[in-house]
């Protein structure tokens, strides 16, 4: 099959990005090498879910890794030196995809456990309760924003849960620092955060506001290849940070999105400004 090798003409544009209905694969190889800072990806699950008319969600699982493989290498070619890409997916998957982008000579910085306890029991397994989110930088990243988050407390009487050591009065008042297992995303159920005319999953806001705060600063540019929602691209305007989208399927969900019909959650993430430097 031969990819077109000129970008359509974006069905939605704003100040800070271009939202293009389209397969991936026709616009990824287009986009200039080394030209964007933070790619988010979002694919579909293999899961046999009904996306729309132009995706199959339902492929032999060589065919499903090979068509993540070649996605992925573009994303890969079009991050800058010292970008970031995050692979949201089933950890059955990222175990691939992970090993694929180490061969493609990115570095491995986290496997971040999202939990979520949306699922059903398997008879035979433990209770998957947990998404994988892969983090890799292509070299030394050069976006690392120190991220803080409110110490926990309990629900029953809003104390604070002590599992910082027993050293309160050298803990930072701005909160303990992010760890790799982020139990606080809440589930996009409500029709406040989610479209009407999107049944599908989407992810909440917070998870995105994290990705993006953590691994770029306010003018710098984020590739999100399947827009699903709009989730990446409502964020980076609410964020300052300019965006590329792309959805192969009704792209209405998103531009409603955009024009401000939906919420964001609640997040109390303290962003440390001074720590934007390469680790």
């Amino acid at each position: 099959m031969v990819r077109a090798r000129t970008l359509p003409k974006p069905v939605f544009r704003t100040a800070l990005g271009s939202l293009y209905e389209a397969d991936c694969l026709d616009v990824l190889p287009v986009l200039r090498n080394d030209s964007v800072d933070t790619v988010f990806a979002d694919p579909p699950f293999n899961l046999r879910k009904q996306y729309g008319q132009k995706t199959s969600d339902d492929q032999p699982d060589s065919a499903y890794l090979d068509w993540c493989k070649a996605w992925l290498r573009e994303c890969v070619r079009v991050l800058k030196p010292g970008g970031s890409i995050f692979v949201y997916n089933l950890p059955k998957w990222n175990i691939f995809l992970g090993a694929f982008l180490t061969d493609l000579g990115m570095t491995f910085r986290h496997w971040i456990a999202v939990e979520q306890k949306n699922g059903l029991p398997i008879s035979g397994r433990l209770y998957p309760a947990h998404y994988s989110l892969l983090y890799y930088s292509k070299g030394k990243a050069a976006r690392f924003r120190r991220i803080r988050t409110p110490i926990e407390t309990c629900r029953h009487c809003g104390g604070e849960i002590k599992d910082y050591g027993g050293h309160r009065d050298a803990m930072n008042p701005k909160g303990v620092n992010l760890k790799d297992i982020w139990t606080d995303i809440p589930p996009v159920r409500h029709r406040k955060f989610k479209s009407e005319k999107r049944p599908a999953n989407a992810v909440s806001t917070k998870l995105l506001e994290r990705v993006i705060e953590l691994s770029t600063e306010p003018g710098d540019t984020v590739l999100d290849p399947f827009g699903g929602s709009g989730t990446t691209y409502a964020v980076c305007e609410r964020r300052g940070r300019h965006w590329i989208g792309i959805e192969i399927e009704d792209p209405r969900p998103i531009i409603d999105r955009l024009n401000g019909e939906l919420d964001h959650h609640r997040n109390d993430d303290f962003v440390e400004t001074d720590a934007s430097v390469a680790v």
